[in-house]
């Protein structure tokens, strides 16, 4: 096995007709719930000395009498798929003996020295004895996938790290800690359950396993563990069953919905001011009402007086409308009322406020900052902010200001904004521009309320260390949560990296009236199977606030007119 391998990342007999012989360290042929394939290993006396070739290959074949320990010699085709090093083309295969000792694991200790190291154990059964969690599980109601990392969960790097080469320093160190667990088979959503779901329907990511024994294998851009023993995950990371409580008078609170529409994606392209975007959200009714109910069933348990919300269908009213009529139904009539903005920009989605108007009287005219106000801003990216001021019963005013810069998710070649490498990603310049012209705005006072007091909350796609951040601070702005969580501040994971995307920044004036600052992790930590969307696995939906959206929701308290002595932590970011 190890000539047919090589040291390199692809071997270089692909397509040539060779035979082998080994010992099966792991079959998974069904073709409906396995693999498709065998894995075949050099017996121990039969390896070689060069630590880079791997001693095991995949072979693909769904009707061969082997079983574990059984050792064979079979002929096959070389074939790289898709880099994966397999036999194909199965003829000539004998069981030569059974019951075989297995060869010895290959003992893998993380961190590797290069994330490519994986490629010299492709095919062979590996063995980690070290402690790993998890950090992703955005596949594992698909494909039965939960990404893990050594020890302890990874941070995207511009989040606590200077974009450039500190963060592309810890970029490579994380992808040298993680390995992918997968289950064994080729299946998509595999029911009734996917794998690794504990009894109380959950995995969350920080939730452990003391190590880990399988094969390795290779699919879909990811090195992959296949187990060979049962796995059982230990919960270390707890469900949070409401926000962690906060003192004073007022809560705000900023809460990305995940595309809140109430036309149906099915409807086709008739959405946005233009009628001509294409819908998001819920493909039927039934996915709505389980989509609504997750998200007032979240709503409501953080029950803050104000909320920021993201991703709300771009109609005159509908969408905002209908969830503030839900929120009433559970809460009681007239809890909420909601900002009536009409269209805001030219995207499907827009933000939006809603507030309790027996607790704050909006005070003036709502505000809106897009490209006519201040060019710097682009509302063909970024989507408009709103900004409202609000007074409370003894008539001290303040100003919340709620955002969704452009993403990171596509690029802005077009505007000259490329990805610059430096670990921002797409788009940065266009969000910092946008953060700048907020600035900007924010102190010409748009609401006319002649009060300094303002909270900027929302998804500004930005890491805490990005510039988009940086402009707001040197502005004049405090991040609450490098003021009150700077160890647990994250409010969104991808690719297993966890970090804040979502902010609470306070003007100066404000700061001294804030008390408490959380963010409900009952979101970014579950698995995306506990969506409201209908093709997940049906025993996992609950009309319960775990994974109503994609985001974690941020809250924050005071008490307007009154100075709370904050003690910020010296904390280097």
């Amino acid at each position: 096995m190890h000539v047919i391998q090589g040291g390199a990342s692809t071997t270089p007999y692909d397509g040539d007709v060779l035979v082998i012989e080994g010992v099966v360290v792991g079959d998974f042929q069904d073709p409906t719930n396995g693999l498709g394939g065998f894995f075949v290993q050099e017996e121990d006396l039969q390896a070689d000395a060069d630590p880079l070739t791997s001693e095991g290959i995949f072979v693909y074949t769904s009707t061969a009498p082997v079983n574990l320990g059984d050792l064979v010699r079979l002929q096959g085709e070389v074939d790289e798929f898709y880099n994966l090093t397999e036999l194909k083309n199965i003829v000539n295969l004998t069981v030569c003996s059974s019951a075989n000792p297995l060869p010895t694991p290959a003992l893998v200790t993380l961190p590797l020295a290069s994330a490519a190291d994986w490629e010299r154990w492709e095919g062979m059964a590996v063995t980690i004895t070290q402690t790993l969690v998890a950090v992703d599980t955005y596949t594992l109601g698909r494909y039965g996938e939960v990404e893990l990392a050594l020890e302890e969960r990874l941070h995207a790097p511009t989040d606590v790290v200077s974009p450039g080469a500190p963060a592309l320093a810890l970029q490579a160190s994380n992808d040298r800690r993680r390995i992918q667990l997968d289950d064994g088979s080729n299946r998509s959503y595999p029911a009734p359950l996917p794998p690794y779901i504990a009894a109380d329907g959950t995995l969350r990511l920080g939730d452990s396993i003391p190590g880990i024994s399988g094969v390795l294998s290779y699919s879909f851009g990811s090195y992959e563990i296949h187990p060979t023993a049962p796995v059982t995950f230990t919960r270390q990371n707890a469900r949070p069953a409401a926000p962690t409580p906060l003192i004073g008078d007022l809560k705000v609170a900023s809460a990305n919905l995940l595309n809140y529409f109430t036309t149906l994606t099915s409807s086709g392209a008739i959405c946005g001011p233009s009628g001509n975007l294409q819908c998001r959200g819920a493909d039927t009714p039934a996915e709505f009402i389980r989509q609504r109910d997750k998200l007032i069933s979240e709503l409501a348990a953080i029950n803050a007086d104000v909320f920021g919300l993201m991703e709300v269908e771009n109609n005159p009213s509908a969408a905002i409308a209908d969830l503030v009529d839900g929120l009433n139904s559970v809460l009681g009539a007239g809890t909420y009322a909601y900002i009536d903005t009409g269209y805001i920009g030219t995207d499907a989605i827009k933000v939006a406020l809603i507030y309790k108007p027996a607790r704050l009287t909006p005070v003036g005219s709502y505000a809106i900052l897009d490209s006519s106000v201040n060019p710097l801003f682009l509302d063909t990216k970024n989507r408009p902010s709103l900004a409202q001021t609000f007074a409370d019963s003894n008539g001290e005013k303040f100003t919340v200001v709620v955002n969704h810069f452009k993403s990171k998710g596509s690029p802005c070649n077009d505007v000259g904004d490329p990805d610059l490498g430096d670990g921002q990603g797409n788009c940065n310049l266009t969000r910092t521009n946008a953060a700048l012209a907020l600035l900007a705005w924010l102190a010409s006072d748009p609401t006319a309320s002649g009060d300094p007091d303002v909270l900027i909350i929302g998804d500004l796609n930005a890491y805490s260390m990005e510039d988009p951040l940086t402009a707001l601070r040197n502005g004049g702005y405090t991040d609450l949560a490098q003021a009150f969580l700077p160890n647990d501040s994250y409010s969104y994971v991808f690719d297993g990296q966890l970090g804040a995307l979502d902010h609470a920044l306070a003007s100066p004036s404000l700061l001294p009236q804030i008390s408490g600052f959380t963010v409900w992790h009952n979101n970014a930590d579950e698995p995306t199977a506990l969506d409201y969307q209908d093709y997940n696995q049906s025993a996992l939906y609950h009309p319960d606030p775990y994974r109503a959206s994609d985001h974690d929701p941020l809250v924050v308290s005071f008490t307007p007119g009154m100075a709370h002595r904050l003690r910020l932590p010296l904390v280097q970011r």
